[in-house]
């Protein structure tokens, strides 16, 4: 069964995140669930075993690094390790892409593309 997304998010535009997050006591994951999920670029947020956390967001509008404040002001932090920062470097990427992506106006086909400045 697939879920559907909040009305405000744009589907194209949709990034899932998985990470690993530490610190965080019972009623500091529930509280953190509760704002990812009500957060208006949030789609989906939940904990699964082993403190990972699943987010998925519209990156066009939101950033890794929003994210990783929020968890960082609740008193998380991301498991460290050289996987966890590759993995944290190719989420950047991925942001910066979908939002330039997002602001791209396309042409078409008998058109000539805009020309640089």
């Amino acid at each position: 069964m697939t879920k559907a997304h909040k009305a405000t998010n744009q589907g194209q535009f949709l990034v899932r995140r998985k990470l690993t997050v530490l610190g965080l006591e019972g009623s500091q994951w529930h509280d953190l669930i509760h704002e990812l999920n009500h957060h208006p670029c949030v789609d989906f947020a939940e904990r699964r075993s082993n403190n990972r956390l699943q987010v998925t967001y519209d990156g066009s509008h939101w950033s890794i690094d929003e994210l990783l404040e929020l968890i960082k002001d609740r008193g998380g932090q991301l498991k460290l390790g050289w996987w966890a920062q590759r993995k944290l470097g190719w989420y950047r990427f991925t942001d910066d892409n979908v939002r330039a992506n997002a602001k791209h106006e396309g042409f078409c086909c008998s058109k000539i593309p805009p020309m640089k400045k």
